[in-house]
């Protein structure tokens, strides 16, 4: 029986089991609202796979599981292949679901051992208890910078969009016109920065962000021959 454990819920197939888990004793949690880390999570959908590499550095103790529809050697081996721990089947009864989670309780104690520290320049991120450190600083961070902080290690050197950031942070397309990427970047930057320390997030005008070391990478120049618009 279920000790009120908290399920992450990622996908409209995985949110449609909401109300039953809720009847069965479990919390729900969303991505970008998580008071805890989760007991695990449920994931369903085509956005799904993309999430895994971001929802492994995020949360490297808990159990990611995949929705493949119908249990099939394909939808396993794609299961795997993704990065998931285990999958569900949104096409199966309810019992079925519960049954894993009943068996990723009883597996909790023996999961494997947390992953080292993720660092970058004197920032220092330690994925199995979320603290973070700027130089000997500690920083508290809110579940939604830190997601933001995850993806931007997880891409370290790479310039990001808002759209990519939206959906790898908070599985979240909706918010798109908005600014809360600008404004979750400036909450970051405040704490990254609080003690006076040089800038690791970067801004790339029309293009996103980047965190790195060093100078953020610039667009390639045009080829000769290739043609140019505007002014």
């Amino acid at each position: 029986m279920s000790r009120g454990e908290l399920i992450l819920l990622i996908g409209s197939q995985a949110e449609a089991r909401a109300e039953r888990l809720s009847a069965s004793g479990y919390r729900i949690a969303r991505l970008g609202a998580m008071p805890q880390p989760p007991l695990l999570a449920l994931l369903s959908g085509e956005d799904a796979c993309a999430l895994l590499p971001t929802l492994r550095l995020t949360m490297p103790d808990v159990p990611l599981l995949l929705d493949i529809g119908t249990d099939s050697v394909e939808g396993r081996a794609l299961c795997l292949s993704a990065g998931a721990d285990d999958f569900w089947l949104s096409t199966a009864g309810s019992s079925d679901l519960l049954a894993r989670l009943r068996l990723h309780l009883q597996l909790r104690s023996h999961r494997a051992a947390p992953r080292g520290l993720l660092q970058v320049a004197d920032l220092r991120v330690d994925p199995s208890n979320r603290e973070v450190r700027r130089g000997n600083r500690p920083l508290s961070l809110t579940t939604r910078e830190h997601q933001l902080l995850m993806v931007l290690l997880l891409h370290e050197g790479e310039v990001l969009s808002r759209e990519q950031i939206l959906r790898e942070a908070w599985g979240d397309q909706q918010e798109a016109a908005s600014n809360v990427v600008e404004v979750y970047v400036r909450y970051l930057r405040q704490k990254l920065e609080e003690g006076g320390e040089r800038r690791l997030i970067h801004t790339l005008r029309g293009r996103g962000y980047c965190l790195c070391d060093s100078q953020p990478p610039t667009p390639a120049a045009p080829g000769p021959g290739s043609s140019r618009t505007g002014p």
